[in-house]
């Protein structure tokens, strides 16, 4: 089994609200990483977009569009799903990284796996 890593409390992820942020090594480079809460599901992604290796969020931690339903990067404007990181519109292929999370205790873990290892200070 992979190990679980703390991410945060249950309670700072908010509904289509900020992000925490977080860093992982993903194919040998430290990037960074986000979590979000879309209808009540803790959801996290490397902060690449599929379209060009940029960092997604407009504003620190910030994701979502105005209507909460979409993640969208704010450089060339496509436009993924919170649930699956599929890209749905605009110039991005493909989709964003998933990172797999669970929840319990009150406490949202990351799960490392194969490609990503947690950045080591």
């Amino acid at each position: 089994m992979e190990p679980l890593i703390p991410l945060c409390r249950s309670a700072d992820l908010v509904d289509s609200g900020l992000a925490v942020p977080f860093d992982v090594v993903y194919a040998g480079q430290t990037c960074r990483a986000f979590a979000i809460r879309f209808q009540g599901q803790p959801y996290a992604y490397v902060n690449r977009c599929s379209h060009v290796a940029m960092e997604l969020d407009y504003q620190p931690d910030r994701f979502f569009d105005a209507t909460g339903l979409w993640l969208v990067c704010a450089t060339h404007g496509a436009t993924f799903r919170p649930d699956t990181g599929a890209c749905v519109g605009g110039p991005g292929r493909g989709g964003l990284i998933k990172i797999d999370l669970s929840e319990h205790g009150g406490v949202v873990h990351w799960h490392t796996a194969y490609d990503l290892k947690p950045f080591e200070f």
